[in-house]
């Protein structure tokens, strides 16, 4: 795919094919994104990788252990608006009414499974790097270059904060060192296209609602 093909493109995909991704796949992928640049070339991700086969009960545990990066704040305002935004086309593609108490249960613990999909990225960082400003950073651009990689390459993903909420589960279960903080979990898969949610397009904010230019002529 051409650069812009891959961009405009590239959707978050939340059904999969239950297909298996091969390792040499996936090791492409990853020296791809690995080129995303980090401040003062530091490059402090990691990446645990594993493939789909028993997982944890979902209700095992709801609590983190600091192994995690705290999720903050609440969003509010635009930002609110922008979730919720998202969370009503998601539904109304799958038919999941708001009163549907058991449905978006469903749909919840799907995100706690990974969306069922047949690969599990987990980013990580070197522990002695916690509390850097530039460190969730860069590792914000090399989960963002490892989704385009994957799209260019006809695979889907969804960055997915549910599948790091239970961190101790999550550690134990897929090896992760005590060294390594726990940053952020990608589903990755093949796109199962008969899934509704995957055609889901979120809605993105315009240039001039985002950018302030300055010293530009008009």
């Amino acid at each position: 795919m051409q650069f812009d093909e891959v961009i405009r493109g590239r959707r978050s995909i939340r059904g999969y094919k239950p297909d298996p991704v091969p390792r040499a796949l996936i090791e492409e992928i990853l020296a791809l994104a690995m080129r995303a640049p980090s401040s003062m070339n530091t490059q402090p991700w990691n990446f645990y990788v594993h493939r789909r086969t028993a997982r944890p009960h979902p209700r095992r545990q709801h609590r983190t252990d600091g192994g995690g990066r705290p999720a903050g704040p609440a969003f509010a305002g635009p930002h609110r608006e922008r979730q919720i935004g998202v969370a009503k086309q998601l539904f109304a593609a799958m038919g999941i009414a708001r009163d549907d108490a058991e449905k978006r249960q469903d749909w919840v613990l799907r995100g706690f499974r990974q969306f069922d999909a047949p690969v599990c990225v987990i980013v990580t960082y070197d522990r002695v790097l916690d509390g850097s400003d530039d460190t969730p950073f860069d590792c914000g651009a090399v989960t963002n270059a490892l989704v385009n990689a994957a799209w260019s390459r006809g695979l889907g993903a969804v960055i997915n904060s549910q599948g790091i909420m239970q961190s101790p589960v999550v550690r134990e279960h897929a090896g992760i060192a005590d060294d390594q903080v726990i940053m952020k979990s990608i589903a990755l898969g093949w796109p199962d296209e008969s899934f509704p949610a995957n055609a889901v397009v979120s809605e993105r904010k315009r240039v001039d609602e985002a950018t302030v230019f300055v010293g530009f002529d008009e």
